[in-house]
């Protein structure tokens, strides 16, 4: 099956109510060039760095109005609207970094927690600590949906391939990756992530993204890209600012790539030696 998708990039600020408008129009522009698959960026409601400011805006999940707005906007389109993630409170005074997929009457399908925390120290002293506030998932998605198998993760999920593999193995054809890479790490390693997560999965990956500089003055990388089970990138947008990609996803082309190279049928469990030098209690290789 083929369909259209569209990468929703956006620069959110501090203020869900004005993100959520943003998203809205975006999202409508989308639809009206023919994407049946929408995806938003991660933390769509709100980029906040100050965690009390952030918790002042927080809602629990039925209260949240991306949430609200997005199985709206689905439902009025008739389209499938994957809100990337957004900040959702929790009962216990922590945070979720939660992935909302929505059918095209406006029901929600599931939803997906981040798993891994970025927790890094870069150059410059760019330092994140994302466990400090969030709460980790711990369970996967696979959403099976009229147009094919639909994967999830967010942003730092990206370089942990165990994730994706597990869900290609599972039958996965289209793998979501919605982010908010920081300049310093896009520049470095999101395209080249992207594009080998598609080849050695043999399936499309989507990623839409924050791009620009933010009103709590943090720096997002951009370029929300749509890439092909061959490593292809179909579709890319620039460093900073509002965007939408497009891109035609023939689902057929992920079973072709898997034909050529069928490494998830070849694939074989190994043991690992670990093996001394002579002389240090181990024996010679």
């Amino acid at each position: 099956m083929t369909f259209k998708a569209a990468a929703i990039q956006m620069c959110s600020g501090v203020d869900p109510a004005r993100n959520a408008g943003t998203m809205a129009r975006l999202v409508r522009e989308a639809a009206g060039h023919g994407a049946t698959y929408v995806q938003t960026p991660e933390m769509t409601g709100a980029l906040q760095r100050d965690r009390a400011g952030l918790r002042a805006v927080l809602r629990d999940e039925a209260s949240d109005i991306i949430v609200r707005e997005a199985a709206a906007l689905a439902g009025e389109l008739g389209i499938y609207l994957h809100v990337g993630s957004t900040a959702i409170a929790l009962a216990d005074g922590k945070i979720a970094n939660r992935g909302f997929l929505f059918a095209p009457d406006g029901a929600k399908i599931c939803d997906y927690d981040k798993i891994h925390m970025f927790d890094v120290d870069l150059d410059n002293g760019e330092s994140w600590r994302e466990s400090a506030a969030y709460t980790p998932g711990s369970t996967a998605r696979l959403a099976d949906l009229d147009f094919g198998k639909l994967g999830f993760a967010i942003c730092y999920d990206v370089r942990f391939p165990e994730l994706f593999r597990q869900q290609a193995v599972a039958g996965a054809e289209v793998m979501s990756v919605p982010a908010a890479f920081t300049r310093q790490t896009g520049e470095a390693h999101w395209e080249v992530l992207l594009r080998a997560r598609a080849i050695e999965n043999g399936f499309f990956v989507i990623a839409a993204a924050q791009g620009g500089i933010h009103e709590d003055g943090r720096e997002t990388f951009g370029h929300s890209m749509i890439v092909d089970p061959w490593g292809k990138v179909l579709a890319s947008a620039g460093a900073a600012g509002e965007g939408i990609v497009l891109a035609d996803i023939d689902v057929a082309a992920v079973h072709a790539a898997r034909a050529k190279i069928p490494n998830l049928r070849n694939a074989r469990s190994f043991a690992l030696d670990h093996v001394l030098p002579t002389g240090k209690g181990g024996v010679a290789a």
